[in-house]
């Protein structure tokens, strides 16, 4: 009785997707220069992303608060609950 079994080589598939560097020197500056370049536009998106999350953020905030009445306080008053501590008499030794 014989059995059929297939071995798939992995080998010349994985050659097939490995990153290799171009051989030509003005080949090679234009694709370090390609991978510069998309790295400055993934940065200078990404700011500007993130300075979008912050207003839409703060535009919420002053949104939510824009009818909260507007107290005037004075600065030189500490608002809060006090308990008074009494200080205990020293033991006599």
């Amino acid at each position: 009785m014989t059995a059929f079994a297939h071995r798939f080589d992995f080998a010349s598939f994985r050659h097939g997707f490995a990153p290799r560097k171009p051989r030509h020197p003005l080949t090679r500056l234009l694709v370090g220069l390609l991978g510069v370049a998309v790295l400055v536009v993934l940065v200078f998106v990404s700011v500007f992303v993130g300075i979008a999350m912050l207003s839409v953020g703060l535009l919420l905030r002053m949104w939510k608060r824009r009818n909260d009445p507007q107290v005037r306080r004075d600065p030189r008053v500490v608002d809060g609950e006090f308990e008074v501590v009494r200080k205990h008499a020293l033991p006599s030794a």
